[in-house]
C-alpha cells in the first residue's frame, strides 16, 4: 500500500498525454468517472447528486458497451463507475465491468454496496482494479442516519464486504479494497470508530476525505470547521500498517473549499460523465442550469462521436480560457484539483515533468 496515492495524481506516468496536450492536440481522457445510472438506494446527507440533477436518459447494455468499446479505441486508460449515482443499481453493472476489463480497460466501482450481489463477485473482483465502499460511520445508528438508510443496510453491507475480502484472498487477486469516508465536521465522533470498522473488515485502505460543496454553498460546508478535527485525524492515520493504509486528504481538507488556480485544464485528463448518460467536463455542471457546459448524451451519440466534435472541444476550451474562472464559477474541490494544481504550475514554469518519476503508482491510469 506504499504505492498507493491518494493525496496527489499520477500525470507524472503519463508524459506522452501531457506532452500532446502541451503541444496542443486534442487528446483522449486518461480517466473517465462515470456512473450508469442516476438512481441511488441511499440518501446521503452530504451527497452531491442533489446538486447535479439532468435530464436522465435510459443507459442499455447496448448503450454501455458502445461506450466502454469506443473508449478503448481512442486511448481511455481506466474507467471508474464513481459519480452521480449507484451504478449497481444498473442490471448491466457486472457486464459493463467485464466487458471493459475485456477490452483492456482497467476498471474501478465505487459503491456503498447494499446492492453488490455475492454470487456476482467471483467473476467481477479479478476485473477490478479496485473497489472502494462508501461508508461514512462505523456505528450502525450514525451509519443510517448519515448515509440516508436502516439500520439493517449496514449489517448487509458488512456481510457483503466481509465475502468481498474472503474472496479476494482465496483467489490471490489484485484488486484493492478500500473503504471511503466522507467527512462532514459534524461525523467527528465516527472517524475513529470507521477506521477501527475497516481494520477489523480487512480493507487495503481507509481514506478520508472531504465534502465537495457547489460554487454556492448549497450543501453548507463549513471547511474552517475541519480545524477542529486535527489531531483526531492524525490519530486516525496512526492506525496504519502493513495490512491496512489509513490515509487523510489534507491538502483538500486544509484547502478552506479556495483554490490556488483559475483555469480547469484538467478535465481532458479526466472527464465525468452523468448516470443519465450527459457528457460534461465535470461533476459540478451535470446540473440542466449549466446547460452551457453540456457536450452531448452517450444514448443519442457515441462517446467517439462527441470526443470527436467540435462541440466538445468548444467546451473543453472554454474552461481553459480567460472568460472562466475556476475560482467561483464552479464547485469546490472537484475531482480534477490535484490535477489542475499540477497543470496549472506546469503551464506557468512552476513545475516539470519529471524525467524519472520513480516507482509506477499502484492504480497508475487513475490519476
Amino acid at each position: 500500500m506504499n504505492k498507493l496515492m491518494l493525496d496527489s495524481h499520477k500525470l507524472n506516468w503519463h508524459r506522452e498525454r501531457v506532452e500532446a496536450w502541451l503541444r496542443g492536440e486534442r487528446i483522449a481522457p486518461i480517466t473517465i468517472d462515470c456512473a450508469l445510472t442516476r438512481r441511488c438506494t441511499y440518501r446521503c446527507v452530504y451527497c452531491y447528486g442533489q446538486l447535479q440533477e439532468n435530464d436522465e436518459k435510459r443507459m442499455t447494455k447496448d448503450v454501455i458497451f458502445r461506450f466502454l468499446d469506443d473508449a478503448a479505441e481512442i486511448g481511455v486508460k481506466a474507467i471508474s463507475f464513481v459519480s452521480d449515482g449507484e451504478s449497481t443499481c444498473s442490471p448491466y453493472i457486472y457486464d459493463a465491468i467485464k466487458r471493459g476489463r475485456s477490452n483492456g480497460l482497467d476498471m474501478a466501482l465505487g459503491t456503498n454496496g447494499y446492492l453488490l450481489k455475492e454470487d456476482a463477485l467471483e467473476e467481477i473482483l479479478p476485473a477490478l482494479t479496485y473497489l472502494r465502499f462508501n461508508v461514512s460511520a462505523g456505528d450502525p445508528d450514525r451509519y443510517a442516519a448519515i448515509m440516508g438508510c436502516t439500520k439493517d443496510c449496514f449489517y448487509k453491507t458488512v456481510d457483503i464486504i466481509k465475502r468481498c475480502v474472503e474472496v479476494k484472498k482465496k483467489k490471490n487477486l489484485d484488486v484493492t479494497l478500500g473503504l471511503q469516508m466522507v467527512l462532514l465536521p459534524d461525523f467527528k465522533d465516527q472517524i475513529i470508530p470507521t477506521v477501527k470498522l475497516g481494520k477489523e473488515l480487512g480493507f487495503d485502505y481507509v481514506v478520508i476525505k472531504h465534502c465537495s460543496d457547489d460554487e454556492k454553498g448549497r450543501l453548507g460546508v463549513d471547511y474552517k470547521a475541519y480545524e477542529k478535527l486535527l489531531d483526531i485525524l492524525k490519530e486516525a492515520e496512526a492506525y496504519s500498517d502493513d495490512g491496512c493504509l489509513v490515509k487523510v486528504k489534507w491538502s483538500k481538507i486544509l484547502a478552506y473549499g479556495k483554490r490556488r488556480y483559475i483555469r480547469c485544464y484538467g478535465a481532458p485528463f479526466i472527464t465525468q460523465f452523468s448516470g443519465s448518460g450527459l457528457v460534461a467536463p465535470c461533476g459540478p455542471f451535470f446540473h440542466n442550469r449549466y446547460k452551457r457546459y453540456h457536450i452531448g448524451n452517450i444514448v443519442d451519440t457515441s462517446f467517439k462521436e462527441l470526443w470527436k466534435s467540435e462541440r466538445y472541444w468548444e467546451v473543453m476550451d472554454f474552461i481553459a480560457s480567460d472568460k472562466f474562472d475556476a475560482r467561483n464559477m464552479c464547485g469546490t474541490l472537484c475531482l480534477q484539483e490535484k490535477v489542475n494544481e499540477f497543470l496549472w504550475d506546469l503551464k506557468h514554469g512552476n513545475a516539470k515533468l519529471e524525467d524519472n518519476p520513480g516507482p509506477v503508482p499502484m492504480h497508475v491510469n487513475y490519476i
